[in-house]
């Protein structure tokens, strides 16, 4: 499961990255509109992969938090 949820969201980040790149590009040219949609889908797929992997972190150090909290009780 962990593979296809950092896929996702690789995916979904990469996309909103590529909009986000030809929007800006598009105000300049055709090929600028090409070149920056790929380079923000570049840029958002890193970050959709940066994110996934922070979250993961995040979430196993909720887990030890709850289960030592438990041991303690």
């Amino acid at each position: 499961m962990g593979r296809i949820k950092r896929a996702l969201g690789r995916a979904r980040y990469a996309a909103i990255g590529g909009a986000i790149g030809g929007a800006v590009g598009g105000l300049f040219s055709r090929n600028a509109a090409s070149s920056g949609a790929a380079v923000g889908a570049l840029i958002g797929a890193t970050l959709g992969e940066k994110r996934t992997d922070v979250d993961a972190v995040v979430e196993r150090v909720k887990e030890k938090g709850e289960q030592a909290t438990a041991d303690a009780d």
